[in-house]
């Protein structure tokens, strides 16, 4: 497997930690979005992506998959172990419910090329666009604050896939100065999951393309 990725991308990230935690192997190809332009508008990646983002999976078969949340359950269906997401169907739309309100809600309005937006065309400031970032951040950290159970994951002893998005969300949280003490369970689930080398591994300092 071949993973497309940029090292602070929080839905590269998410990928990153589900491959280390089913302990599958994979090369890394760095597409960086913002040297030189941003390499995701190249046409050797829009024929890989035509939607030219990060991440992309490409398998051995040639087959190439797209967005973070379907990789995931992909790795999920076709190496089950460990599982990333409860065997209980209420429990499973929990955890599904935490991941969307992530990859959903959160991160579409914070994606770079949303940020870039704000501060091109609408002629935001760089400080404007940082406070947009934190609202968004904010409303959805109250609820996830609200619907997590920790223990010390998100959702007790087993790591799901409201871990995987959590995680890189927090980073990037910090990245734009939230007050997470605000937060002290999603604090306390980011800490106990950073201790597990399969989360370590993936963090973006610790990438080949790290700046």
């Amino acid at each position: 497997m071949k993973l497309y990725g940029y090292f602070r991308s929080s839905a590269a990230y998410r990928v990153r930690i589900a491959l280390n935690l089913k302990n599958i192997a994979y090369d890394t190809t760095s597409v960086h979005l913002t040297r030189d332009g941003g390499w995701q508008w190249r046409e050797d990646f829009r024929a890989i992506n035509p939607q030219k983002r990060v991440p992309a999976l490409a398998l051995a078969t040639g087959e190439v998959l797209l967005q973070s949340l379907a990789i995931i359950e992909y790795l999920d269906e076709t190496h089950p172990e460990p599982p990333l997401l409860p065997a209980d169907p209420i429990a499973r739309a929990h955890v599904r419910a935490v991941a969307q309100i992530i990859a959903c809600d959160i991160h579409p309005v914070n994606n770079l090329v949303v940020l870039n937006y704000l501060k091109g065309p609408l002629a935001q400031s760089q400080a404007s666009a940082d406070d947009w970032y934190r609202h968004w951040v904010t409303q959805g950290f109250e609820a996830i604050e609200a619907l997590i159970r920790p223990g010390p994951y998100a959702f007790d002893a087993q790591v799901t896939i409201a871990d995987l998005c959590l995680v890189p969300q927090v980073f990037n949280a910090r990245r734009f100065k939230v007050d997470m003490a605000k937060y002290p369970k999603i604090a306390g689930v980011d800490a106990a999951c950073l201790k597990l080398p399969a989360f370590d591994k993936a963090r973006p300092e610790n990438q080949p393309d790290a700046e």
